[in-house]
């Protein structure tokens, strides 16, 4: 099960980084508001699993749409730019379960949200973030035994392998891990 969040803040390009780096992790962003109103509105029409809302946005704030979406099973966290511990009762009586602190970053950012939601629901599966990294490891393998190959078949060393890999990757606009893949069944490269 896919998680469904919605946004909700009156900058357009904090909506736009977080809808982006949300996306690249496999959430499905199922809407996004500027202001506070119309949030509130899409929210209930959609039900989100989670809604990112800004602490302040024209129309209502991010509490009062909270406070107003308790009886969904909607998980709230509030957007701010700066920590406001004035606003922390108000919004844990709303029903708010955590804060993020502007500016984002996805390697904080995606790590707290998939904790959230495996706290709240727990069958939705966290993000990997392993699958870009076991992918560059294997692609280094990959390349590391084609290079051996060239070198064993063509008796050249080790930068020249790579540089062959590497030009006809550029040359077929194909990726080095492609060439390699290519180079061990046997294929040719030029």
């Amino acid at each position: 099960m896919i998680a469904t969040i919605f946004i909700a803040d009156d900058e357009s390009i904090i909506r736009l980084d977080l809808k982006e780096i949300l996306e690249s992790a496999g959430y499905d962003v199922v809407g996004e508001a500027a202001r506070g109103d119309d949030a509130l509105e899409q929210i209930r029409l959609l039900e989100p699993d989670l809604a990112l809302l800004d602490i302040k946005m024209p129309g209502l704030d991010g509490i009062e749409i909270a406070s107003q979406i308790k009886d969904l099973k909607t998980t709230v966290v509030l957007l701010t730019a700066f920590s406001q511990r004035d606003l922390i009762e108000s919004a844990r009586d709303a029903g708010v379960v955590a804060y993020l602190v502007k500016p984002f970053r996805s390697a904080e950012l995606l790590p707290k949200l998939a904790a959230i939601l495996n706290r709240v629901t727990p069958n939705v599966p966290e993000p990997s973030e392993q699958r870009p990294v076991d992918d560059k490891i294997e692609t280094r393998d990959i390349v590391q035994r084609a290079k051996e190959r060239l070198m064993a078949d063509r008796g050249i060393d080790e930068p020249a392998a790579f540089e062959l890999i590497q030009q006809t990757a550029m040359r077929s606009r194909s990726r080095m891990r492609d060439v390699a893949q290519s180079v061990l069944r046997g294929d040719g490269v030029d």
